[in-house]
């Protein structure tokens, strides 16, 4: 074999390989069995009290297929390492006031609304054929503003992936996440860098940065002002398939950050079930949803611009 035919058949047993790793597949107890093995036994702070979070994964947009595991993979973590209780639902009304006010943290799994309105809630709502427009439009504002006062008011938010595009025309709905969707380039392997390695929520990485396969997400109008403290972050001159050059090439992509009296902690890792394979990004889920509930007290002041 010539030199370029060796080039060659290197190229496509590396797509054949990469293409493998993301291939969807179906939570099945066999997986849930593996990411519970690799799950941390313990968590990293004992738990103040007994801890409950709301797992919200319904969608009307984009169809993650990661979503149920990424579900799956919240509660197990709490499960294995006793630092939490999690209840799941795709019912809207939990984001009644009285609801949220049961729950230590609620987190929004890939909520991914319809475009270009980009409202879930007012998406879920429009199934409801006995409301008005009128009633539709002031229920979605109510509901949103719910959450948004619950976090204000000192409850936790974790926001995974595809979530942050749930309300990603609203304002306030960015200002309290840290950041909206504005597109990412096609899926590709992402090196992701610790920002901080000696932060208390990169420890999982043990200082090293990772490569995995993803949708690599990039932000606009809340995330311009950059209010957050980063954790990890990519090299956007490595990207391929960029709409256009990116002036500004470091991106930050898992953050945490106050609102209100609240904490949020959003984590753009990960499109693909796979990713959870690995004992350091489960470990880093849980650390993140701990800072959250409010067990782990951390640096989260905003970087200095």
């Amino acid at each position: 074999m010539n030199r370029l035919s060796l080039l060659i058949a290197l190229f496509f047993a590396t797509t054949i390989i990469s293409s493998a790793q993301h291939e969807p597949f179906d939570v099945t107890e066999d997986w849930i069995q593996k990411i519970e093995t690799l799950a941390p036994d313990a968590p990293e702070a004992t738990p103040s009290k007994s801890r409950k979070i709301l797992v919200f994964d319904k969608f009307t947009g984009f169809n993650h297929w990661v979503t149920p595991h990424t579900s799956q993979v919240i509660r197990v973590l709490g499960e294995k390492s006793g630092a939490y209780e999690s209840e799941i639902t795709q019912d809207v009304f939990c984001l009644e006031a009285a609801n949220l006010a049961k729950y230590d943290a609620v987190v929004l799994n890939n909520n991914c609304s319809i475009g270009p309105r980009r409202d879930l809630i007012l998406d879920l709502l429009d199934e409801d054929k006995s409301l008005s427009e009128e009633q539709k439009k002031k229920k979605a504002k109510e509901l949103e503003n719910n959450l948004i006062e619950y976090v204000k008011n000192g409850g936790g938010l974790i926001v995974t992936h595809g979530a942050i595009v749930m309300q990603n025309n609203s304002m306030p709905f960015s200002e309290m996440i840290g950041g909206s969707f504005d597109y990412h380039p096609r899926q590709q392997e992402i090196s992701l860098e610790l920002c901080d390695p000696d932060h208390p929520l990169t420890k999982a990485f043990n200082g090293k940065s990772f490569v995995h396969i993803d949708e690599p997400y990039l932000f606009n109008k809340a995330y311009e002002k950059k209010n957050f403290r980063p954790l990890l972050y990519m090299d956007t001159d490595k990207l391929e398939g960029k709409r256009q050059p990116i002036e500004e090439n470091i991106r930050y992509v898992a953050w945490i950050k106050k609102h209100g009296k609240g904490r949020v902690f959003y984590v753009s890792p990960s499109h693909n079930a796979q990713s959870f394979e690995k004992e350091n990004l489960l470990k880093f889920y849980l650390d993140g949803i701990q800072y959250a509930i409010g067990d782990i007290e951390c640096d989260d002041s905003p970087i200095e611009l």
